[in-house]
């Protein structure tokens, strides 16, 4: 796979190109890293929506990889965009993009068509997939400071703290790099532009924890200044903490949007309980699952029970006097999981 820059061609010296292009044949073949653009996007904010999917389609031949995705992102928002492997998260985002055509629906970015409006949109947009090529004769500082030169931008002092944050050795060749070097150039490349959309998909990929935290706190200060931020991951517990929207990608389609919060009141709480009388009748009650009694007694039980029966279990424990009760919410992991446990099993909320 291969990059494709789109920047405002009148800042690009060729001159500069021509000879890296002369030293490093490869260039065309290998990379790509990073989209990203030039400030001077007076025209781009002029939209609500930063981003707006509306029944996207895209078929390669017979294959539909995606069938009805919706997905909105307001400004400033944080939106977590999940999924399995093949689900179709890397292909709605290339089509958000603009890289490949959608074959049904619409997408639009900052209120214009993606595809018939990209110039103009990616003035204002930053994209670091999960898997970065780079001129392997080239350093990394080169690559960032090139990077930079191409966008209109300079190496700066945020530049250099980044480089310090990420701990990245910008003196070494990209062909030394490993995975999480390569991903450290684009991550800090990306960090260092001011654009109102970053679109990062499964950005850490590669990365050790330290690195991964350096990069959820980058994140949250671009979203505390008001920038508007796709991530797509697999790591549910990176969207969990950092998103204020979730949205579950399944074989092509969006099955679910929302908070965190609002899913979980879809779904089902765990809980653990020991009481003064038995909980026997427990098995008998609407929306009680996995019901597992820890001694004979039936004094004392694990459970999950749907949120919207929630109310009425407590009641029934409340009557056999607790003892002790610990009640949790499902995690991002537990909605994940449910939905794509077992084919037989109904969509959760349904």
């Amino acid at each position: 796979m291969k990059v494709v820059f789109f920047t405002d061609y009148s800042v690009i010296d060729y001159s500069v190109i021509n000879d890296i292009l002369r030293a490093n044949l490869e260039i065309a073949q290998y990379f790509e890293p990073i989209i990203w653009f030039k400030r001077g996007r007076e025209d781009v904010m002029n939209s609500q929506l930063v981003v707006e999917v509306s029944g996207l389609k895209k078929s390669f031949g017979k294959f539909e990889a995606l069938k009805d995705v919706n997905l909105t992102l307001h400004p400033g928002e944080l939106l977590g965009f999940i999924g399995p492997n093949g689900a179709g998260k890397s292909t709605t985002i290339r089509v958000i993009l603009g890289l490949i055509k959608a074959t049904g629906g619409s997408a639009k970015v900052f209120g214009k068509n993606v595809w018939k409006d990209s110039v103009v949109i990616h003035k204002d947009l930053a994209y670091v997939p999960g898997d970065v090529y780079l001129w392997p004769n080239l350093t990394g500082g080169q690559t960032i400071d090139l990077l930079l030169h191409m966008s209109g931008q300079k190496h700066t002092k945020r530049t250099d703290d980044l480089i310090k944050e990420f701990k990245l050795d910008t003196s070494k060749k990209n062909r030394t790099y490993s995975k999480g070097n390569r991903q450290k150039v684009a991550l800090i490349a990306a960090f260092s532009t001011d654009v109102s959309l970053y679109i990062f998909d499964e950005p850490t990929s590669g990365l050790d924890p330290l690195n991964e935290l350096i990069f959820q706190q980058k994140v949250k200060q671009l979203k505390d200044s008001g920038k508007s931020v796709l991530l797509s991951s697999h790591i549910l517990s990176e969207v969990e903490k950092m998103c204020d929207t979730i949205s579950i990608i399944r074989e092509g389609k969006v099955i679910e949007t929302g908070s965190l919060e609002s899913m979980q009141h879809l779904t089902r709480n765990a809980v653990t309980v020991k009481t003064a009388k038995s909980l026997g009748a427990l098995q008998k009650m609407t929306g009680v699952y996995q019901l597992n009694f820890k001694n004979d007694q039936q004094t004392a039980a694990e459970f999950s029970v749907d949120s919207d029966q929630i109310g009425s279990v407590m009641a029934f424990l409340s009557q056999n006097q607790i003892l002790q009760l610990k009640t949790t919410p499902p995690t991002l992991e537990d909605l994940f999981l449910r939905y794509y446990h077992a084919d037989n099993e109904q969509k959760v909320g349904e």
